[in-house]
Formats: C-alpha cells, sequence, structure tokens
C-alpha cells in the first residue's frame, strides 16, 4: 500500500504566496513540480507583504556594470523627455518601487561608482 503524506505548510505557501504566480505553461508537470519544491525550499529569500525588499537579511546578488569607455550604446544615450503617457507609467512604476523599498538616497560621503542602470531626472517638470 502506497501512503501519501500532505505537506500543509506546503500546501498554504502554494494557496497563499502563489496565488498571483503565473508559471510557464509549456513547464512539464514534473519541472512545474520540481520549482515549486525550489520557491518552498528557499521561501525566506521572497519578501512578505509586511517585508520590504530590502529588509531581508542575507540575500543580495552582485551587478557588475561596464562602465569603461568606451561605453555600451545603452549607456552612451543621450537624456530624453518623455511623452506625459510615459511619463505617468513611470512614475506610478517610482512609487510602487518607493513603497517597497528599493530605491534609497545615497548620502553625499557615500562612495559609490553606480547603483543603479537607469537614472531619471526630472528637468523642469519634464
Amino acid at each position: 500500500m502506497i501512503y501519501s503524506v500532505k505537506n500543509i505548510d506546503k500546501e498554504e505557501f502554494v494557496a497563499n504566496k502563489l496565488a498571483e504566480a503565473q508559471i510557464n505553461p509549456s513547464l512539464s508537470p514534473k519541472m512545474s513540480h520540481d520549482f515549486i519544491d525550489v520557491l518552498y525550499t528557499y521561501k525566506n529569500a521572497l519578501p512578505s507583504d509586511n517585508e520590504q525588499l530590502r529588509t531581508i537579511k542575507g540575500y543580495e546578488v552582485d551587478i557588475t556594470l561596464n562602465i569603461d569607455r568606451p561605453y555600451l550604446p545603452v549607456l552612451a544615450r543621450p537624456a530624453y523627455t518623455a511623452i506625459p503617457r510615459a511619463r505617468e507609467a513611470l512614475e506610478k512604476h517610482i512609487q510602487e518601487l518607493i513603497q517597497l523599498g528599493v530605491p534609497r538616497k545615497v548620502s553625499h560621503n557615500e562612495e559609490f561608482v553606480v547603483k543603479t542602470p537607469v537614472i531619471i531626472s526630472w528637468n523642469n517638470d519634464k
């Protein structure tokens, strides 16, 4: 006789944390199951509704950007004015990131080269 043991904690994790998640339908059932297992195993790396992204300790990502000359074409682009519709969408997204605590101010005496690949600067409300 084969017995199946239910993992109630994992079922609650899937029902609550992954309720809005969309797993790629092209994955096989085994791959989807394995993916959910990995998410469950490392669930402490995922922020909860009560935590901001930057308050999770012990999870860091090191992103190396090439800032040496010659600059990449994407980095060498001149500044441009956003159309009103794009600016509204950008402002909405920035507010969401601020609520999550992702961006932060950098003090004048803090040493840094590049903290973000995107720099947004409003000039004369444009």
